[in-house]
């Protein structure tokens, strides 16, 4: 007999004792939680055996589905040996042996990594990094950060900062720095006759003429290449990229890559910035780094950023810690969902995966009620016009009756599914959609 909680039972104790996040709780008094017993390839079950199939890749962490071989066998060596120790003044192989692998991944280009927990540090350090640079080189009232319009980066107060979402800022605005908001280069705004490549070189011109009116104020601009997720997933043409990094170079500004959702083959490369044939100053890597197994995340940056902090002197250092800086075990996550992007040539099986997918979801894209039907290497996304004040949440219901985890933002639903999908499933999933879709609008 199992001693294993009813499920009823699990979600009351939940209720209880868990401030569960980006939640209002009090809808879960008609909204309830869904348990989850255990996990398989692309697959969650809740304690009764129902099934979902992960197509946001439990917020766009899980690459290579639940409960991975591959990975469960790096974990497991790597507990045999070492679980955990402090990074300041110690090191080991598995925190340098990624740390080698990722500068790999950038020709050697950003060549220094630091480590932390999650993607809202990963932001912090990258802002912090580049205030001290500029304060390192006698240059302290370089102090004013540029993100996109409808940006987002994280929720901590630095991170909230550069973040131009407003359920996500309003109520702790006077907490957050006075940052400078460019236009967002979002394809969804060309007008008649205007490619997306066209509304890139627009935005771009908004850019440079706050880079022109901050002349010498400016630390850095930090975009989320290609994807602008939480606002909507807001696309753009990788030309603003491009014209980005020309313009923080003509006016001596970092350039911060957020690819925390981005990254890791998401958008088709393996890096989105490359697809703009650029490289940062800085790149926030997370969420699916570790494959979604173990909080990680890293900033990777220059030798000339790393040069600016290398003195005699302490207070020139870096000295930002987190306890769990470098964590072995999460590192050898990382390494294993490497050498799967290795040994299987995701890159390309995932191009084969997107068209197929694509193809299936093509009575979606034609469906009278969709705005904005939109494509990015493993991300699709669509805009439902009239859409109740609600739909959210209905969608994400009734997704959950056809065995489908979505959970829309606003009116704009979006799929994010893990690498493993194959042809059946993909037909499944997209199938379930559009069911949804007709049911819900």
């Amino acid at each position: 007999m199992s001693n294993a909680p009813s499920s009823a039972d699990l979600l009351d104790r939940s209720l209880a004792a868990v401030w569960h996040p980006c939640t209002q709780m009090k809808h879960h008094e008609t909204l309830p939680l869904v348990p989850v017993a255990r996990g398989e390839g692309p697959w969650l079950y809740d304690p009764q055996g129902r099934r979902y199939l992960d197509a946001i890749s439990s917020w766009w962490v899980n690459l290579f589905g639940h409960c991975n071989p591959r990975i469960n066998a790096a974990l497991r060596d790597q507990l045999e040996s070492l679980e955990h120790v402090m990074l300041a003044g110690f090191t080991h192989e598995p925190a340098v042996r990624l740390a080698e692998r990722l500068s790999a991944l950038t020709g050697g280009a950003l060549g220094h990594c630091f480590y932390a927990s999650d993607g809202a540090s990963a932001t912090e350090i990258a802002l912090k990094m580049s205030h001290h640079y500029w304060r390192n080189l006698g240059q302290p009232e370089k102090t004013v950060f540029l993100c996109l319009e409808g940006g987002y980066h994280g929720e901590t107060l630095g991170a909230l900062s550069v973040t131009d979402v407003a359920i996500f800022r309003d109520a702790y605005a006077p907490l957050t720095r006075n940052v400078r908001t460019v236009p967002t280069p979002d394809a969804r705004r060309a007008a008649a006759g205007e490619s997306a490549a066209d509304v890139a070189r627009r935005a771009a011109q908004g850019l440079a003429a706050v880079l022109e009116a901050e002349q010498g104020r400016v630390a850095a601009l930090i975009v989320e290449p290609l994807v602008q997720c939480a606002t909507g997933f807001a696309m753009h043409d990788p030309e603003y990229l491009r014209l980005a990094r020309q313009l923080c170079d003509r006016h001596g500004v970092h350039l911060i890559c957020d690819e925390i959702a981005v990254g890791f083959g998401r958008t088709g490369s393996f890096f989105a910035h490359e697809q703009a044939g650029t490289r940062p100053d800085f790149l926030c890597l997370s969420k699916g780094i570790s494959g979604g197994y173990l909080p990680l995340s890293a900033v990777l940056t220059t030798d000339r950023v790393y040069d600016a902090f290398y003195d005699d002197a302490g207070s020139r250092a870096f000295l930002h810690s987190h306890s769990y800086t470098g964590n072995p075990l999460a590192c050898r996550a990382a390494l294993a969902t490497l050498d799967i992007f290795e040994a299987d040539d995701v890159l390309a099986a995932n191009r084969a995966r997107a068209d197929l997918l694509t193809r299936c979801l093509a009575p979606v894209a034609t469906h009278p009620r969709i705005r904005h039907f939109r494509h990015r290497g493993m991300i699709w996304a669509f805009d439902v016009a009239d859409a109740a004040p609600d739909f959210a949440r209905r969608f994400f219901v009734q997704a959950l009756e056809r065995e489908l985890l979505l959970r829309p933002i606003g009116n704009t639903v979006y799929l994010m599914p893990p690498y493993v999908l194959d042809e059946p499933l993909c037909r499944f999933l997209a199938e379930r959609v559009f069911h949804t879709l007709e049911n819900i609008v």
